[in-house]
């Protein structure tokens, strides 16, 4: 029987395929690969927008309800109470879920496996009241919601075995039956032979420092725009490129040009990991990520397995999960950022070291290794919980 599995995450349809926003779906695809079938559920927008990663035809999908934000609390509700029978009659032909929250559909598709006696693991991607927080940080009401969901969240950790994104995650998770640690990696082992071929790049021409990531508050990324001034006053050979779409895309081309950078610098907008991304990395200098939360981002793993030194915001799991295969540096300082840019461009010696250690942290977390895990994890509450499944056809009580 194939496992069930939900995120919060955004999927349209076009020409009868369905596409997933993130790149997420590839771990989901390879994960299902494994466990010898998958169930997608997710929301179904059918106004037109980002389709970047096609589901395989292998792949059942079960469309709910769409709602635009989870600042929408009436739409959030109508969607929810739409969907509770959605997840009932889904779970007719499937005996395991994994659903990763703590949102509110996520909070009721678990309730609904327990209830229905099948195996539920749940999954954290990361800290969600803080999360919220640093996306909306003057609705209080969204906050005290997070933290309520968050109390739901690990109440039921307390019952069900639990997968984790990052270390920080791990300890807060650590009364589950069962925890397991991942870190979401799209690479593969042959993506890293790759990388480990391009990592000799030369630093005596034009120096690219890369950010990969959604151009969100949390994300910070008009930070960027000020360690770019401060890189160029020093040395006129840096550029930015950045990767990525979201609601700040405009107000950072604003801010590299009133800080007056914007000639060098590049908005990509999205790039898939399929459509050039990995290659980008190859040919970058510094890789940057600036993130005010994070668990422990597969952008990362990205750059490790790409060869390209990494400086990290020391957020979340990110200090734990990396160690010394990146430099890393308080959050909101650009001028750390670019101090620490410059120190991996003058030193040979240092850029070595990050080039070995993160290919070694890569190769440690790559798609093959990481979906395996998680597929043996399920598959032993699959075997803990293995009883008689009942089939119910009257819909919820």
């Amino acid at each position: 029987m194939a496992v069930v599995v939900y995120t919060d995450y955004v999927y349209r349809e076009r020409g009868g395929v369905v596409y997933g926003e993130r790149a997420f779906a590839l771990f989901l695809t390879a994960l299902g690969e494994r466990l010898g079938g998958l169930t997608i559920i997710g929301r179904l927008d059918p106004e037109p927008g980002p389709m970047h990663y096609a589901l395989p035809s292998s792949a059942r999908f079960v469309a709910l309800p769409h709602y635009s934000s989870l600042a929408g609390p009436v739409a959030v509700l109508s969607s929810l109470w739409r969907s509770v029978h959605q997840f009932w009659s889904t779970l007719d032909e499937d005996d395991s879920v994994w659903v990763l929250g703590p949102q509110p559909h996520a909070v009721a598709l678990a309730l609904v496996g327990l209830l229905r006696r099948r195996s539920v693991v749940l999954g954290v991607r990361q800290d969600f009241p803080t999360y919220v927080r640093s996306r909306r940080p003057s609705r209080r009401w969204m906050h005290r919601a997070a933290d309520l969901l968050e109390l739901c969240w690990r109440t039921l950790a307390r019952r069900c075995p639990v997968v984790v994104v990052g270390p920080e995650l791990a300890h807060r998770y650590r009364h589950a039956p069962r925890l397991l640690e991942i870190a979401v990696s799209l690479v593969s082992a042959g993506d890293i032979d790759a990388g480990e071929r391009a990592a000799r790049r030369p630093y005596g021409d034009e120096l690219r420092l890369l950010s990969v990531g959604r151009l969100d508050r949390e994300k910070n990324p008009l930070l960027l725009a000020d360690v770019l001034a401060i890189l160029r006053r020093a040395d006129p050979r840096w550029r930015l490129v950045v990767c990525g779409e979201g609601p700040l895309e405009s107000v950072l081309a604003d801010r590299l040009a009133e800080l007056g950078v914007a000639d060098h610098s590049e908005l990509r907008g999205y790039v898939a990991i399929g459509s050039g991304l990995l290659e980008l990395y190859r040919s970058s200098h510094v890789f940057l990520h600036v993130s005010l939360t994070e668990g422990m981002p597969q952008v990362l793993i990205e750059a490790f397995a790409s060869g390209v030194p990494v400086v990290a915001t020391a957020v979340g799991g990110v200090r734990a999960a990396v160690g010394d295969a990146a430099l890393l540096i308080a959050p909101e300082d650009p001028g750390a950022a670019a101090a620490a840019a410059q120190r991996i461009a003058a030193d040979a010696g240092l850029r070595g070291r990050l080039e070995r250690t993160g290919f070694a942290t890569a190769r440690r977390h790559t798609l093959e290794g990481e979906t395996a895990r998680v597929a043996e994890f399920i598959d032993r509450g699959r075997a803990t919980d293995s009883k008689p499944v009942p089939v119910a056809t009257d819909g919820p009580p």
